[in-house]
């Protein structure tokens, strides 16, 4: 089954909206990156997807509904959704959307891609990729196919050099202390050098110290620094969605929206306002203690001299990292949307209360689907 997005009011403004910005955590906007990077050569020479109609889609992390469940054989929190618009510089007119892997699926693609077998289209084994990860964050995404092989232009996952310097940084701190267990205090000055490698996965035989103090196989140690290569970057955003989300919540106790009469959307304001403030509270909760888990194996390591903590941590993260990424990437998605409607109306005009109201379903829709212990936890963020 292919879904045809029909053109309602509200369906149209959120795929609209979704053309205006560039991708966040959540969306991956291919559209963007034909209207403003399409005349690059490397654009053409080295392509997300190999299909010219694929190569302009809006690829999304959904949160999957009730009525939803049925699509799928096995139970899912969330997939992945491509939207193929009819028109990609018109996207008030709507377009096709389809979830990976849900029923259909399959003859979605044969259709597409005009073929009766998809099992060898390259395509489909990036869609594979990007369906196994927890967001669509650009660092994941480019890391994540890059182990497989593919590796498109810049231009389509882009990450600006400031967040590279920042991560990097960051990085290094994280890693310092590493580097003199692993190496000794001698090899200080490869602290670089190493987080360099960490972060652009590049496993050489310089690391075989590290490897062998961790007492892993080469597989074991490429995954296990994929996850931990990971967790660093959400360790990053972290602590960059701190004041990002502070924000929100200070927005979403103080923004007034275009009056209304309605009293149904009063009523929804009033009672969402709030508890929409504590689920992000509490995912922010989340995320910390997940980290955590973490911090006590890199201390265990580089304080406590015990390597075997860090190794479980290499081996058994990749089952936190999901649900992790999933965290940061909602919490990312809503950030970077608060900012993004929040300055457009700033420039223009308040919202109506009834678009507003849209936005906050959304949020509360995407928290949905993470599991978020007693709220009593939130108070202490």
């Amino acid at each position: 089954m292919v879904f045809e997005m029909s053109g309602t009011q509200k369906d149209v403004r959120s795929l609209a909206n979704l053309g205006e910005t560039a991708s966040t955590s959540r969306v991956l906007n291919l559209g963007y990156v034909y209207r403003t990077h399409g005349e690059l050569p490397e654009y053409t020479a080295k392509p997300f997807f190999a299909n010219r109609q694929m190569n302009r889609a809006l690829i999304l992390k959904h949160t999957l509904r009730a009525n939803e469940q049925d699509l799928f054989t096995k139970p899912r929190r969330t997939t992945t959704k491509i939207i193929l618009p009819f028109d990609p510089d018109d996207l008030k007119l709507g377009g096709q959307s389809v979830l990976v892997g849900q029923v259909g699926y399959d003859n979605f693609l044969r259709n597409i891609y005009n073929t009766k077998t998809i099992a060898a289209l390259p395509d489909v084994e990036v869609l594979r990729a990007l369906d196994e990860l927890p967001s669509l964050d650009p660092f994941l995404v480019r890391e994540h196919l890059g182990r497989r092989g593919y590796r498109p232009a810049s231009c389509y996952l882009h990450i600006t050099q400031a967040d590279i310097a920042r991560m990097i940084g960051f990085a290094n701190g994280e890693i310092e202390s590493l580097v003199r267990e692993a190496f000794g205090s001698a090899m200080q000055q490869a602290t670089l050098k190493l987080a360099g490698k960490i972060l652009a996965n590049e496993l050489d035989n310089e690391l075989d110290p590290l490897r062998m103090t961790l007492r892993l196989s080469s597989a074991e140690f490429s995954d296990g620094i994929f996850s931990w290569r990971g967790f660093l970057y959400f360790k990053w955003r972290y602590t960059e969605l701190q004041g990002e989300l502070n924000k929100v919540l200070n927005g979403l106790a103080t923004y007034q929206p275009m009056l209304t009469r309605d009293k149904a959307v009063l009523e929804f304001l009033a009672d969402i306002r709030p508890r929409l403030a504590k689920r992000i509270s509490l995912a922010i909760v989340s995320v910390g203690r997940t980290l955590a888990v973490y911090d006590q194996a890199y201390l265990a390591l580089t304080k406590g001299h015990d390597p075997g903590p860090f190794r479980r941590f290499l081996l058994e993260g990749p089952s936190l990292f999901f649900e992790l990424g999933e965290h940061i990437g909602i919490l990312s998605h809503i950030s970077s949307f608060w900012n993004y409607r929040m300055s457009r109306v700033n420039r223009m005009q308040r919202m109506s209360a009834e678009e507003y109201s849209e936005l906050l379903m959304d949020y509360s829709d995407s928290l949905s689907a993470l599991y978020l212990e007693d709220e009593s936890t939130a108070q202490s963020w």
